[in-house]
């Protein structure tokens, strides 16, 4: 059996954990980035007009709103912090903790919860929020990441090759 990466055991662990909601992950090679890309659907009833992040209005029945979680290798990647939700360094080949991946899905899947229900009270009628998106608090992340930790110690994921 093939060992596992990271790339492969957050792929099962999202597959397995997230369910309720639009998941996928972009391996850019090149970059030496693992994107995971999360996807909120929202009804809006009102059709009232919402612009994007570019700028662009719409008053379609159905909002559709993405955004993105980055793993990157701090030595060879290249990136924009401010286009993801959150940034997630690892350790080069040696990839990143099992713990962490771990603790990375479930606090996502509380994210997407907490952030479904916002965009729905977003698109309410009553709704007083001038901006919809969604929160991450790293202090959140690594509280999730320790539990795993405690449980099943310190194991690395390593980097895929190609």
């Amino acid at each position: 059996m093939k060992k596992q990466t990271m790339l492969t055991y957050l792929d099962e662990r999202i597959s397995k954990k997230i369910t309720e909601y639009d998941v996928a992950i972009d391996w850019d090679k090149a970059n030496h980035t693992i994107e995971v890309i999360v996807r909120l659907f929202g009804e809006n009833k009102s059709l009232v007009e919402i612009d994007d992040a570019q700028g662009v209005a719409s008053e379609e029945e159905i909002i559709e709103f993405e955004d993105g979680i980055l793993f990157y290798n701090p030595q060879k990647s290249t990136i924009s912090e401010e286009d993801f939700l959150a940034v997630i360094p690892y350790e080069g080949k040696k990839g990143i903790s099992r713990a962490m991946v771990d603790g990375f899905v479930d606090y996502l899947n509380e994210v997407l919860d907490q952030g479904q229900s916002d965009l729905l009270d977003f698109l309410a009628d009553d709704s007083e929020e001038a901006i919809f998106e969604l929160v991450w608090k790293n202090e959140d992340l690594l509280k999730h990441m320790e539990a795993y930790q405690e449980k099943d110690g310190d194991e690395y994921l390593s980097y895929p090759s190609y």
